[in-house]
């Protein structure tokens, strides 16, 4: 049980963070100083749609979610074609160039039961097995580094879509426990 100071102490601590979060310079969401941080990357919003970008506030985010795209060769450029309710916050590429396709305020249609506190990325591959090029797994491991320091997170806070309702997806990494664990280490020590 917490002392009455302690508990004092807290509270004002939650307030000092409330306030600085409502003043100030916010980008997306976040602290402008934090998403200036970002990795490069080319904003390509969807417009806002029922397919794939609703324009709902994402006002908390609990987990990064990790996707693949589950067709060999598409690239970032083919992001947008309404014939399913899907998107993610990022597509990255096959050659490690990030697209944000949704802005990081805003929920995406990825984890069916997560829209409302995640965040996604798709990644592109050319594999028969799905495993993501190295300049794809660069990318991706710096974005997710960035995204778990902006939003206070920890490595064992990203996710695979898998671990999300048992889609194999991304098809590698649930196949190779291993190298799921590996993402996370880099991540880590990054």
């Amino acid at each position: 049980a917490s002392t009455p100071v302690e508990v004092a102490a807290e509270a004002v601590q939650r307030i000092e963070k409330q306030i600085g979060e409502t003043t100030g310079t916010r980008i997306q969401g976040l602290p402008a100083d934090v998403y200036a941080a970002h990795p490069n990357w080319t904003e390509d919003f969807l417009t806002v749609n029922e397919y794939s970008r609703p324009g709902d506030p994402l006002t908390e985010v609990k987990n990064i979610f990790v996707h693949y795209t589950a067709n060999p060769g598409t690239s970032a450029a083919q992001k947008d074609n309404h014939e399913r309710s899907a998107s993610a916050h990022f597509i990255i590429g096959y050659d490690g160039e990030i697209l944000q396709c949704v802005p990081l305020d805003e929920i995406a249609y990825a984890v069916q039961t997560r829209n409302e506190d995640s965040i996604s990325i798709e990644c592109c591959y050319k594999a028969d097995n799905g495993q993501f090029t190295q300049e794809t797994y660069d990318s991706l491991i710096k974005l997710l580094k960035w995204l778990t320091d902006a939003y206070d997170l920890q490595p064992d806070d990203i996710l695979r879509h898998y671990d999300c309702g048992g889609k194999k997806c991304p098809i590698y990494y649930t196949e190779h426990e291993d190298a799921w664990n590996k993402l996370k280490e880099d991540v880590k020590n990054l």
